[in-house]
This record gives C-alpha cells, sequence and structure tokens, in this order.
C-alpha cells in the first residue's frame, strides 16, 4: 500500500485487507474516518449469505456491531462501552482475519476497534474508540460513549425543551429550565451514567444571568449550560445550548 492519500482512496475496505497494519493506512487515508460521530472496526465478519443458498462469505461488520450497539443501549445505556466479553456478534460465524494482541496494540492507538474471536464467546467487540480516538490526538470525544452519551443528552433536550419558543425571557423561564434539565440529568446519574458519589461530581446545570446577557434578551434567546462527568467525577465535559422565546426585541 502507497504512502500517500490518493493511493489509500483507490483502495475501498471491501478490497479485503490483510493485516492490521493495512487498516491503520487506510483510516488515516479517509478524512471521514477521523470524525467523532464515526468508529473504524476491524476486521470484516463472515456469516452465512441467505440470498446465496446461505453460502458463508465476509462481509463489513457495521451491521453486527450496529446491532451489538443497540442492544448494549437497551441492557446497560449509551454510557456503556460497546465493547467487551459481554458484546459477541449474533449471526456472526468468524471473522476475515484473526487479530493477535499485538494487532489490538497497533490497532487501538490509531483509533480502529479490533474484532477479536474469544474463547466460548467467539466474534466480540474489543474496542470503544471514534474517530477521534487515535493516540496523540486530542479530543473530549475519543471514546464511543462519551460521544454518544453527549449526543443522547443534545437530541434529549432539543426535543424536550421546544416548549421554551413560547415563553418571555427572563427569571421564571429560566428556573423552569433548571427544574426541568436537572431531573433529567439527575436520573441519568442514578442509573450509573455518570461516576462520583454526588451529583455535585456527576453533572450540573446552568442557566441564569451568567449564561444569558441583556443582548441575549433582548433577541429572544435563552443559553443553557449542561456539565456532565462522562469518565471521572468532577471532569466535565459543557454541553451549550441556545433556545429561541417568544420574547425579542422588536
Amino acid at each position: 500500500m502507497g504512502g500517500n492519500a490518493s493511493d489509500h482512496t483507490a483502495r475501498r475496505p471491501a478490497d479485503g485487507l490483510n493485516h492490521s497494519q493495512d487498516a491503520a493506512e487506510l483510516r488515516d487515508g479517509f478524512e471521514a474516518f477521523r470524525s467523532a460521530n464515526v468508529a473504524f472496526y476491524f476486521p470484516r465478519v463472515t456469516a452465512t449469505d441467505p440470498l446465496r443458498s446461505n453460502v458463508a462469505r465476509s462481509f463489513v461488520p457495521c451491521g453486527a456491531v450496529a446491532g451489538r450497539i443497540a442492544h448494549t443501549d437497551r441492557t446497560r445505556g449509551v454510557w456503556k462501552a460497546p465493547a467487551g466479553t459481554d458484546t459477541a456478534l449474533s449471526g456472526v460465524s468468524g471473522l476475515e482475519f484473526a487479530l493477535t494482541d499485538h494487532d489490538s496494540g497497533l490497532l487501538n492507538p490509531s483509533g480502529i476497534n479490533a474484532l477479536r474471536v474469544l474463547p466460548a464467546r467467539g466474534p466480540t467487540i474489543w474496542g470503544a474508540r471514534t474517530g477521534r480516538g487515535a493516540d496523540g490526538v486530542s479530543s473530549e470525544w475519543r471514546y464511543l460513549p462519551v460521544r454518544r452519551t453527549a449526543l443522547f443528552i443534545e437530541e434529549s433536550l432539543d426535543r424536550g425543551l421546544r416548549w421554551t419558543v413560547f415563553e418571555p425571557n427572563g427569571e421564571p423561564l429560566w428556573a423552569a429550565l433548571r427544574l426541568t434539565i436537572s431531573p433529567f440529568m439527575h436520573e441519568l446519574f442514578r442509573r450509573g451514567a455518570f461516576p462520583g458519589n454526588t451529583k455535585d461530581d456527576a453533572y450540573f446545570v446552568r442557566c441564569d444571568r451568567s449564561t444569558t446577557t441583556q443582548a441575549d434578551i433582548d433577541a429572544g434567546i435563552v443559553n443553557v449550560q449542561v456539565g456532565f462527568a462522562p469518565l471521572k467525577p468532577a471532569e466535565f465535559i459543557v454541553l451549550h445550548f441556545r433556545q429561541q422565546t417568544n420574547q425579542a426585541d422588536s
């Protein structure tokens, strides 16, 4: 495999990669693979193809991995890393390549999630990094459960706070927002989404004069800050929400 991006993009994953080094080089050759909203898994999986008389052949792993992620979401929550001994891939009979511990040690620092065959488990997910998860890349979205938890919070609040558009922008609204968001975050804390023994170490919600200026009020905008500690107590990732309200300076 060549050493420049054009060489990488000329070859697609479907061509079949025969070494973990190839996977690492391929990932580096695609800009899309370096996004916080993607995850790269290697190698391809083998399974019977019902459209070809159930003959076994190789497939890209995305379908099997997505099914396992959905199962983990349902049974444990989006904050649980979809990896480890309890993430065997359903409907998968094997892997195109058998990876070693050395291969995993090469793939993981490159932000590639290895698929491994474990005794009595079968093909299993053995990594939970995003496209921003390579060593040497400074990103708060290195790990898949952290990124997906943030997306879950953002989408939940976006859907749940749409009523603010009809409210005047002031202290009563800010208090109502805090009272609406805090129980939601506390429920996540109660279910084990954030570490820490107290809620102060797990999350915070701010919506007051420190987040919303007079200029924001005049423009009909209320700002909310929601912090959550996904990995260590009191080490917060802060999400910023801007809501439009009914009160704007005409």
